[in-house]
This record gives C-alpha cells, sequence and structure tokens, in this order.
C-alpha cells in the first residue's frame, strides 16, 4: 500500500475557536502543521493551543483581526503555509479574501475566486444554473419586491395566507383562580 503524502506541510487556518479546533485536528490527520491566527481575546483558545504555530491579527474586534485581509495573508506569508484555510463564517465567501490569497502565491482551500463571486449572489447562482441546464427547486430569477415596511406587511396581509398571526396581549391570568 502506498501512502500518498499530504498536499500541503502547512496550513493557516483563517478562523477561530471549534471551527479551526477541527481544521487542526484534520490537518494533523493528514501529517500537515497548522498555523492558527488570533485576537487579542484568543490568546489562550483551544485553537492557538493546538496549532503548530500562532499568530496575532490585533485586537479583539473582529474587523480589526480576523476580518483583516492583510493581515491573514502577511501570517500565512510569514509562517511559509502554502495553503490558507478559511473555516466558514468570517472570510470564507468573500471573493476578495480567495482572489488574495491566490495573489500571494498561495492555495486558498475552497471554491476559487471566480465560483465565489459567481456563487455568493443567489439570483446570480439561479440564473447561471438555468442558462446551463442545471435542474433546481422552482423559484424567481429576480429580485423579490421590496416592500415599504414591516406594518405595511402587516397592515395587508389577508386571512388565510400564510403568515404567522399578528402577535396581541394575552389577557393576564396571574390572579385568576
Amino acid at each position: 500500500m502506498t501512502v500518498e503524502p499530504p498536499p500541503f506541510r502547512r496550513v493557516l487556518i483563517a478562523n477561530r475557536g471549534e471551527i479551526a479546533v477541527r481544521i487542526i485536528r484534520a490537518c494533523h490527520e493528514m501529517g500537515m502543521e497548522a498555523v492558527a491566527v488570533y485576537s487579542d481575546a484568543d490568546v489562550a483558545a483551544a485553537h492557538v493551543r493546538l496549532a503548530d504555530a500562532a499568530v496575532r491579527l490585533g485586537p479583539p474586534p473582529p474587523s480589526e483581526s480576523y476580518l483583516r485581509i492583510d493581515a491573514v495573508v502577511e501570517a500565512a506569508l510569514a509562517t511559509g503555509a502554502q495553503a490558507v484555510h478559511p473555516g466558514y463564517g468570517f472570510l470564507a465567501e468573500r471573493a476578495a479574501f480567495a482572489r488574495a490569497v491566490e495573489a500571494a502565491g498561495l492555495v486558498f482551500v475552497g471554491p476559487s475566486s471566480e465560483a465565489i463571486d459567481a456563487l455568493g449572489d443567489k439570483l446570480h447562482a439561479r440564473r447561471l444554473a438555468a442558462q446551463i441546464g442545471v435542474p433546481s427547486v422552482p423559484g424567481t430569477l429576480e429580485p423579490a419586491p421590496v416592500l415599504p415596511d414591516h406594518e405595511h406587511c402587516v397592515n395587508t396581509a389577508q386571512p388565510g395566507e400564510n403568515h404567522p398571526p399578528r402577535a396581541r396581549k394575552m389577557p393576564d391570568r396571574s390572579q385568576s383562580g
């Protein structure tokens, strides 16, 4: 039996918490080193402790740490990672992140930036699927109309339509009895 070498020597995981822990464990099971990133709030987190290396991205707010594409790519390059796994959430569905990883000469573990661009917009994805003949559930290929506001919706709903009942104040039953 031939054992294939792992696809990468080192992978940076651009996420935190349980998501990162699971990816780190999978990397280790495949014989790859894992690099964690963290904010100041996560310095002692499990994903940081389990990783082979860890890089501080910045202060606790995600906008100043985990969502900084430049800092994540810089961390991958500085640690010698060959690939970046986005996990899910944070930057996972941002084509700009995938493009930045690709432009740095690294492998983005996930769909290409072109695929994220094409399929990130559900209406665009449905139109594309219809155009190339991929069967899909019935639905619209156009945006739903935007109604003026919540009150308009509540006031124009007709009895028997598929909508939740309008909230009403319940009688006080604490004195009964």
